[in-house]
Order: C-alpha cells, then sequence, then structure tokens
C-alpha cells in the first residue's frame, strides 16, 4: 500500500493525531492529509502525473514529506535533492538525471476531486542522490515493494506502532533518514522532523521522543543529552534504531544502562536492510535477506553479495557506481567481510573498492578526486579514509605538484605558504563537495608512491597514513 493511502487512512481514523513536528510547528493527521490531497492534484495541475520523476528539494523537512507524499498519492516518482546545492550544483545533476519538474519551495495545492492512482508493488516511489556523487550525479531508485515491504519487519524488531514519537535527527535527502520518516508515517506513529543535526535542540527532542533513528557516531549525544535531562534512569525514550558504520559495543552497554534498547543493522542506499543487531549478539541476516560473502582464493576477506526484494532498481540515467549485479539477482557495493555461512554472525571488514565509511556516509575517492585535481597546481591527488575514533574514518587528501614548491617556501618563511595552499584546496571542496565528502585531513608530497601499472598506490598511502610513517608527506596547516 503506498504511503500516502496509509496516512489517508490515518487521518480517518485518528484526525488529531500529531503526524509531522517539524522546525514550523505540528501538523495533525487531517492536515497533512489534506495537504498531501492538495498537493498530488497540485501536481496534476503541472502535468506531473504516473511515472514521471520529479525533483523535489524543500528546505523545510515537513514540505518536503508533503511533497513526497503527493507524489507518490499521483504515482510519479520523487527525487530527493539537497536543498543546499549551488545552482550551479543543480543545473549540473538535473542535467544528468532529466526530471519532468523541479521544486525547490512548497508545492503548488489546489482544491478540486482526489487524484486517482493505481498503484503497484513494481512503481518506482523513491529515488535520492547516494552519498559521494559530485562530479557524477549518481541517483538510486527504488520500487514501492523494496520499501514498504520491509515495514512489518522492523516493525516487530523495533516495536514502533501509532503511540510512538521518533526523532528523526538528520537531513530526509539521506535514505536512512527518509526512510525512517516514511515507516514513521505508514505506522501512524509521530515523526520528530528538525531536518538537521541540531546539538542544541536535542535535549528538547528528547523530551518526548519513544524511538530515535540515529547514525552510529551521533547515539553518545544521544545519550548524553538523555541523561543530561533525565538523569541516568532515562526518559521516555525505550529504543535507539542505528544504522550506518559499525557501532561501537560500549555504545549500546551505556544505552541498555539508560534503559535504552539499541537495534543496529547494516546497509546500504542501493541494497537497503542487509543484516540486523537487536540483541548485541551479532549482525544476521535482515528477513528476506540472503547474504553470500565470495572469497577469491587465496584471500582471507570476500565481497558481500546480497540477494532479497529490499533491493534497489539500480542508478537513473545510466549512472556509474558501486552497485553490481550479476545474473542470479544477487547485488554488492563492494563491502569485504569473513566468510560467512548461513547461521552465523556476519562480520564486516570495510569496502573493498577505497570507498570511505565516516560518520555514517559512504564517500567514494574518485568523486573528491575529480575535483580537487582542478585546482592549479594540483598535478595528481589521492584521496583515502584515516581512522578516526568516533567517525570511523575521515576525508584525507595527499596532494602531488606545484603546491609542494609553495609549502617548502613556507617552511623557509612563514606557515602562512601552507594556509593559501590549504585554503585553495577547500575553497574548491566548499564549492563542489556535500560536507561528508570534504578532506579533513591535507597532506602534500613531492610525487606519490604508485603501482607498476603507474596509479597511484592508494593502499600504500592509507597504510602508511594510518602507521603514522609519512613518508615524506607534510601535513598542510
Amino acid at each position: 500500500m503506498p504511503v500516502a493511502a496509509q496516512v489517508m487512512r490515518h487521518a480517518s481514523a485518528r484526525p488529531g493525531r500529531i503526524a509531522v513536528s517539524g522546525p514550523g510547528g505540528d501538523l495533525s493527521y487531517a492536515e497533512l492529509a489534506a495537504r498531501v490531497a492538495r498537493a498530488a492534484r497540485g501536481l496534476a495541475g503541472e502535468g506531473v502525473g504516473p511515472g514521471a520523476l520529479v525533483a523535489v528539494a524543500q528546505a523545510d523537512p515537513v514540505a518536503l514529506l508533503v511533497a513526497v507524499l503527493a507524489a507518490d498519492l499521483a504515482g510519479a516518482t520523487p527525487l530527493l535533492c539537497d536543498h543546499a546545492w549551488s545552482e550551479e550544483r543543480r543545473a549540473q545533476v538535473m542535467a544528468a538525471v532529466p526530471v519532468a519538474a523541479r521544486f525547490d519551495v512548497p508545492l503548488p495545492e489546489a482544491d478540486g476531486p482526489p487524484v486517482r492512482h493505481r498503484p503497484a508493488p513494481h512503481d518506482l516511489t523513491w529515488a535520492c542522490f547516494s552519498s559521494g556523487s559530485t562530479g557524477r550525479p549518481r541517483a538510486v531508485v527504488r520500487t514501492r515493494g523494496s520499501w514498504t515491504g520491509s515495514f512489518g519487519h522492523l516493525d516487530e524488531m523495533t516495536a514502533i506502532g501509532p503511540e510512538d514519537v521518533v526523532l528523526i535527527p538528520g537531513p530526509l535527502v539521506s535514505s536512512l533518514y527518509g526512510f525512517a520518516a516514511v515507516h514513521t508515517l505508514a505506522a501512524g506513529a509521530t515523526a520528530v522532523v528538525p531536518g538537521r543535526w541540531s546539538p542544541g535542540g536535542l535535549a528538547e527532542q528528547l523530551r518526548r521522543a519513544t524511538v530515535v533513528h540515529v547514525v552510529p557516531h551521533r547515539l553518545p549525544a544521544v545519550l548524553d543529552a538523555l541523561e543530561a535531562g533525565h538523569g541516568s534512569a532515562g526518559g521516555p525514550l525505550r529504543t535507539a534504531v542505528v544504522g550506518g558504520a559499525a557501532l561501537d559495543a560500549a555504545a549500546r552497554t551505556r544505552a541498555a544502562a539508560a534503559g535504552v534498547r539499541v537495534v543496529s543493522y547494516y546497509g546500504a542506499t542501493e541494497l537497503s536492510f542487509v543484516a540486523v543487531d537487536a540483541d548485541g549478539a551479532g549482525l544476521r541476516p535482515f528477513p528476506g535477506v540472503e547474504i553470500d560473502v565470495r572469497v577469491p582464493p587465496g584471500q582471507v576477506l570476500g565481497e558481500v553479495w546480497v540477494r532479497s526484494p529490499w533491493l534497489c532498481e539500480g542508478y537513473l540515467a545510466g549512472a556509474t557506481g558501486p552497485l553490481r549485479q550479476d545474473d542470479g539477482g544477487w547485488m554488492t557495493v563492494g563491502d569485504l567481510a569473513e566468510p560467512h555461512r548461513p547461521g552465523e554472525v556476519l562480520r564486516l571488514r570495510g569496502r573493498g573498492d577505497g570507498a570511505i565509511q565516516t560518520g555514517g556516509a559512504t564517500v567514494v575517492p574518485e568523486d573528491v578526486e575529480e575535483v580537487l585535481r582542478k585546482v592549479p597546481g594540483v598535478d595528481d591527488v589521492v584521496v583515502v579514509g584515516t581512522p578516526h575514533p568516533y567517525l570511523g574514518a575521515v576525508v584525507t587528501a595527499v596532494i602531488e605538484g606545484a603546491v609542494q614548491g609553495a609549502v617548502q617556501g613556507a617552511v623557509l618563511g612563514a606557515v602562512e605558504g601552507e594556509g593559501v595552499v590549504r585554503a585553495a584546496l577547500e575553497a574548491a571542496a566548499r564549492a563542489e563537495l556535500d560536507p561528508a565528502q570534504r578532506p579533513r585531513r591535507w597532506y602534500a608530497a613531492p610525487s606519490l608512491p604508485r603501482t607498476p601499472t603507474g596509479k597511484p598506490a592508494r593502499g600504500l598511502i592509507a597504510s602508511r597514513l594510518a602507521a603514522g610513517d609519512d613518508h615524506g608527506l607534510r601535513r598542510l596547516g
């Protein structure tokens, strides 16, 4: 059933129940349903109907949800875009992924008869950009069934129901937070959607939240705010749903002491749910998921391949990315794990394609390198992840080229020269990269180590940085 139809059903059964709470206030289910119906008629008036791809980039998370549900009601496919993109970036994305219409402000609303659409599980009903899509717009699209079909399983694991207040403290353009919002509305619960992470508002948001969706490195801050506001015994919060990078066992223990049950899971924008740990005993396949870790001969680790009803349909407009599929319907994004047999715990060991897991986001190094190579004086660049105690890894750039001469001159004169070099690199990163993609650590090298084929030795550079073995690398101040 479309989520929009479920919202209409909740509006009929419990019209006064708060559906969404955003920066501008609350909307009851009756108010939300009315806005969605009017917005669906507005879309129809703009010529947007079944099968059309419509780009939505509303800054207000409630307006964004109205747009998504209106598209769902009209049979169109919403493509969630970041409202913070520059006009240049938006034009670049729209050129790569042709859309029928684009809305950066609340959808036009119109009165009139209900919009009718005969829904089907295979309808394309959600599209969003995977992390690290700058320079190569990479929008993942999925069917209605691939998301809504998993709702019941998540309900069983988390016990989320109509009486819950679910805090979703991140941007809805992220598949993790977007899924959390539509699942909450399908369950008839209240979705608290501030639209971004706000440490200052966390304590107030937690005074009524019974469930929170977060990435692993945000969980400690949630527990800090919970304890500061309600004491170590905890408040109404009973469940934390944690997705993304590996969860520290100490965080789960601390949550349990505060009366908060943690349900953590591993997945990807392309694969949706893959494995879940509902009790701290380790990751096991999510219901309906088959896992095959394919270990090459002579290797210790293998790629994680997945087959399930929750997989995406692929990338829009034929974009390329880490997603691969074989003839048997199995998919992978290149994650590595120890050998796995049915019934065993899945032990993940990172990415095999060099992708960087940082704070729950996946950054493709080549996308960052493509931007930085355009900076004057950069001959080549390698981007890797270096260890970080809370984020898992941080994006780190090693620059080869004429900038090294500026750095050496700064050593003889003043550190100001280094600052100028780094400022130019950071300016390029701010202009063209999403926040998760921007390097936090910068190094310069007279020459990059290379493989016999002449390619930069990414693995060697990463291992040297992780070991603190700089080998001529100089940190940019």
